[in-house]
């Protein structure tokens, strides 16, 4: 029973509590995986929950331990430690702290988007936000250097913000609405430079890809590539509902006489609107492809196509790698 004392025979805490291939078992994982109430719990607590979590896979816990307290210390360690280093990872990286995180930084974008330096200022904190969070959450088994970082951070950034500024300064005379959309497609495009660049040695060199019992057969650049790309359009969709339904409501409210006497509590009225979107958006954006990926052996480069079937014959039709996040 999930509140009686765990039989370790029938426990296995790496298994997923739901069933991550359907989009609905992931959902629930990653509301589980993102709760912001998560960046609060002080480091000892985490230590102890991966401790918990280490002593279940040996095979030994504590006498008395239920299987609510396993689920729970599993769901900390699963906010907290990288999936592949088992390090824990920085509290801004952390998948847990985008609604915190997010809503403070993508509310004061939508707030202050008619001045080119206010987009300049907010684009460049959008983007050393994310850097931090693609850094975080990359594929541990591909290390990248501090001038890849570097080159990656710069390259984004200006992406964001040439992406901004231009739109700000060709949207003068069109109409409010177009303007107040410009943050989301300054985001949407550093995104699509952002993430690759961030994870670019995972290109280069390839992710290690396992067989489904979690045997190393090689690295392939292919499976990172679809990793990268799913990475990609998460992002973009964890942010596109704030960024777009939020100034339609906005651009409306704004013209009632209450609002025009409140101007003051308007940015931080945006901040937790967008973290309203956020709650949701943030385990749904992450729920729409598996943290798990498979690829069919077909579907890899033909050095490692070959040297699959070289040694395990047609025994081994799919590879699995972990996408990040």
């Amino acid at each position: 029973m999930a509140g009686g004392t765990v039989d370790l025979t029938k426990f296995n805490i790496d298994a997923p509590r739901w069933d991550q291939t359907t989009f609905v078992g992931r959902l629930k994982h990653f509301f589980n995986v993102t709760d912001p109430r998560t960046v609060v719990v002080s480091n000892a607590n985490l230590d102890e929950a991966k401790h918990l979590v280490d002593s279940c896979r040996a095979g030994t816990v504590p006498p008395g331990t239920t299987e609510e307290q396993l689920y729970y210390a599993k769901k900390l360690y699963d906010s907290a430690f990288h999936p592949d280093s088992g390090e824990r990872m920085n509290l801004i990286g952390r998948m847990s702290f985008q609604v915190p995180g997010g809503m403070a930084i993508t509310g004061l974008m939508l707030q202050f988007y008619r001045s080119v330096p206010a987009v300049v200022f907010w684009q460049w904190v959008n983007q050393s936000f994310n850097a931090l969070v693609n850094y975080t959450n990359r594929n541990a088994a591909s290390p990248i250097s501090a001038k890849q970082i570097g080159v990656a951070y710069f390259t984004a950034t200006s992406a964001a913000l040439v992406t901004a500024i231009g739109l700000n300064l060709n949207t003068k005379k069109a109409p409010p609405l177009l303007a107040r959309w410009v943050p989301f497609v300054a985001v949407a495009a550093a995104n699509c430079v952002n993430v690759p660049m961030m994870r670019q040695q995972e290109i280069i060199s390839g992710i290690a890809v396992t067989d489904e019992n979690e045997n190393e057969l090689g690295k392939s650049r292919t499976a990172a590539i679809q990793g990268i790309t799913q990475v990609v359009i998460s992002r973009v969709t964890m942010a596109a509902p704030g960024m777009i339904i939020l100034p339609i409501m906005m651009e409306r409210l704004e013209k009632y006489p209450f609002m025009q006497r409140i101007k003051f509590l308007h940015a931080p009225m945006q901040v937790m609107l967008v973290g309203c979107f956020l709650i949701f958006m943030v385990p749904a954006a992450c729920s729409l492809f598996p943290q798990k990926c498979s690829m069919s052996v077909s579907k890899l480069e033909p050095e490692l196509r070959n040297s699959i079937s070289t040694k395990h014959g047609d025994k081994v039709n799919s590879v699995y790698f972990n996408k990040g996040l």
